[in-house]
């Protein structure tokens, strides 16, 4: 399996690809999203200036992959290789302010996103 023990918080969290082919690892300390095999073999690793210090990570049914960027204020979908950014779901022009946590509600069409400076979720409506 995959062990990265550079620093304290190499590891923030992960997600499950549907098919169950791929698991995907948010990075905190080196601001990247991971994409492992079911075996713990690196596929890929993503960066972006709109992903500092990434903590929530979701796959949706479909295999959407969406990430919280906790430093950058941002919630980015990134493509199911985990190699390029497909789109930015929010930013603090969004009101979005340190996310924690990110899930796609499928029966709503909408992306709900818990943050670590609010005492309340945000409820993205992409649809």
């Amino acid at each position: 399996m995959y062990e990265d023990t550079f620093r304290y918080l190499t590891v923030g969290r992960c997600a499950v690809s549907p098919s169950g082919d791929r698991i995907y690892v948010t990075n905190y300390e080196h601001h990247k999203l991971l994409t492992l095999a079911r075996d713990g073999t690196v596929i890929s690793t993503f960066t972006d200036t709109e992903l500092q210090r990434p903590w929530g990570v979701h796959v949706t049914p479909a295999g959407q992959v969406l990430v919280c960027g906790h430093f950058s204020h941002t919630v980015i979908q990134v493509d199911r290789e985990g190699k390029k950014k497909i789109a930015t779901l929010a930013t603090q022009k969004d009101t979005i302010k340190y996310p924690l946590s990110v899930f796609y509600n499928w029966k709503s069409g909408s992306v709900i996103v818990g943050q670590n400076d609010k005492e309340n979720i945000l409820v993205l409506n992409i649809k």
